[in-house]
């Protein structure tokens, strides 16, 4: 179970380089939200992963919570652009 554990973080840690490095040199703010949902999809399959692993639900509402901000920062985003672009 603890070398599965290690796997599990160790790829999402990869990835979670590779989107943030997309968050600093995306080339528009719409590359820069995209990889923020996928930062934020990657907490939470993380969190979830832990859940599963753990036999816990502890962290449930967290990931609640998580979910929540990322469709709002996206819904949120996605406006902000469709008026600059006069919409």
């Amino acid at each position: 179970m603890t070398i599965l554990m290690w796997t599990i973080y160790l790829v999402f840690a990869a990835a979670a380089i590779v989107t943030l490095w997309r968050i600093v040199r995306g080339p528009s703010i719409l590359d820069r939200a995209v990889a923020a949902d996928v930062l934020l999809t990657e907490v939470l399959c993380v969190l979830g992963a832990d859940m599963v692993l753990n036999h816990h639900t502890r962290t449930l509402p967290v990931l609640l919570i998580i979910a929540a901000v990322g469709a709002f920062g996206s819904i949120t985003i996605a406006r902000f652009v469709a008026r600059k672009d006069g919409r």
